[in-house]
């Protein structure tokens, strides 16, 4: 990987600490409560932080949370990363993790679990089990502005420490939630580089639906459509399959099973072209044209023939799309659903080409009635985040980076300068997906990217 020429006036004093130093300075700092050293596969220090934070910023009296860390540490006085992630960050504790801009820029690394996921969840910090798991109201907690503040609580205590450049990071989810940062906080980080982060202006924003009609070429489109009709016409074969796969997963359901096939079915264009997937992963189901072996006033005649695609290959393709567990009480993503019905809102489905072949007339609001616990189904959306993030890219111009992949559908929602910016900058990768990267981008952009960079960083 590329490292950017880093033209900063490095002076002698840079802190190189031994390992028992480095956990008694982050043992040290107020609010740390536990540090563990984890296993680092390029010999980056790297630990596990717990750090308390307030359940809510504004009123101690509603108690405290501890929020999950991973800090990977090449000095103190280097530029430090802070990864707002948008769920867990489990996966950041792999001996092998690593993350694309700290590399870039030879950084420190503050990857931090999003509140009320992973092991952040003041909910089963407090011991709360089945009913009274989504009956506490500690979920009126679950906001962007206190996600926002649990970053800035980070920044200023480890600041005091990490003395170098802040930078703000994520990818998806926590690429809205680096640009939430900083529209709540502003100046906590020199720049914010958002991956494939979308800003949605409603629960069911529209525009997704939109994009999906356009988006790649005519005859992939096509393919996944007419794959998508065979599957709901052989519901009733393939319905069995799915309930003995859910049963053999231990997975319930908040509505009847053939519902969540046909919203399995509904979400498998969306997840093929988020990533990036080959047309070759989608069966054939389009009837082809076949010459007939006698030919009519000397010309060949043809017949349409129906492809031979097993309930097998037809099943297997939808799991690989679209997992049940998506849609499943069991699901992980419980938080982020929360979150798109509050405030950062989703997508819904365009159900008009498969007239006659859903078990629903609509699935308008299938998020409330399929992806909520009952419990809080009250939920109501609010476009005051989106409006203050509009009002934010059209009045400010500080440094910052969006990066999209062009067929992404996320992108449909994607950050759009209002005005021409000195400082803010997006860059689309040419039929990307929600996999475009800084190091994956074509050559050119690539350059431009890291020139920025350089000259963010001095």
């Amino acid at each position: 990987m590329r490292k950017i020429t880093l033209l900063l006036a490095l002076v002698c004093l840079a802190l190189n600490v031994t390992a028992d130093a480095l956990d008694d300075v982050l043992r040290a700092l107020p609010g740390v409560t536990r540090v563990e050293t984890l296993e680092s596969a390029d010999g980056v220090a790297k630990r596990l932080v717990m750090f308390e934070q307030p359940i809510d910023p504004l009123d101690d009296a509603v108690g405290t949370f501890e929020q999950r860390l991973v800090v990977r540490h090449r000095g103190f006085d280097r530029p430090t990363v802070i990864v707002t992630e948008g769920y867990g960050n489990e996966y950041a504790l792999h001996p092998r993790y690593t993350e694309e801009l700290s590399e870039l820029l030879e950084a420190n690394v503050i990857m931090t679990e999003h509140r009320f996921n992973g092991a952040s969840s003041p909910v089963t910090q407090r011991g709360l089990t089945g009913s009274e798991t989504y009956a506490s109201t500690l979920w009126e907690y679950l906001t962007v502005k206190n996600s926002a503040y649990d970053y800035h609580h980070i920044r200023t205590t480890f600041g005091k420490k990490y003395t170098g450049k802040w930078f703000s990071t994520g990818i998806s989810k926590g690429g809205q939630t680096a640009l939430f940062y900083r529209v709540f906080f502003p100046d906590d980080v020199v720049a914010n580089v958002s991956y494939v982060a979308p800003l949605n202006k409603a629960l069911e924003d529209g525009r997704h639906e939109v994009f999906l009609d356009k988006v790649g070429t005519a005859e992939a489109r096509e393919k996944i459509l007419s794959y998508q009709r065979m599957t709901l016409s052989r519901k009733a074969e393939l319905l069995p399959m799915l309930e003995s796969y859910v049963a053999a997963k231990g997975y319930s359901f908040r509505v009847p099973l053939e519902e969540v096939f046909d919203l399995m079915v509904l979400e498998y264009p969306f997840a093929y072209w988020q990533w990036g997937d080959s047309e070759a992963t989608v069966p054939e189901t389009r009837p082809k044209m076949v010459p007939k072996a006698k030919k009519r006033f000397g010309k060949p005649d043809f017949d349409m023939v129906e492809p031979e695609v097993t309930n097998d290959e037809l099943f297997q393709s939808l799991l690989a799309k679209c997992e049940p567990n998506y849609f499943a009480r069991e699901t992980p993503y419980v938080p982020f659903n929360v979150q798109a019905m509050r405030e950062i809102g989703y997508y819904g489905y365009d159900v008009k080409p498969f007239k006659g072949l859903l078990s629903r007339p609509s699935y308008e609001g299938y998020m409330r009635r399929v992806m909520i616990p009952e419990e809080l189904s009250n939920l109501e959306f609010k476009g005051d985040l989106y409006e203050q993030c509009c009002r934010f890219l059209r009045e400010r111009d500080i440094p910052a980076m969006f990066i999209y992949g062009e067929w992404d559908p996320w992108s449909a929602t994607r950050v759009v300068l209002p005005s021409p910016k000195k400082q803010m900058h997006v860059f689309i990768q040419p039929e990307g997906s929600h996999r475009a990267r800084i190091n994956n981008m074509p050559d050119a952009m690539r350059e431009d990217i890291l020139s920025i960079l350089n000259d963010w960083v001095k």
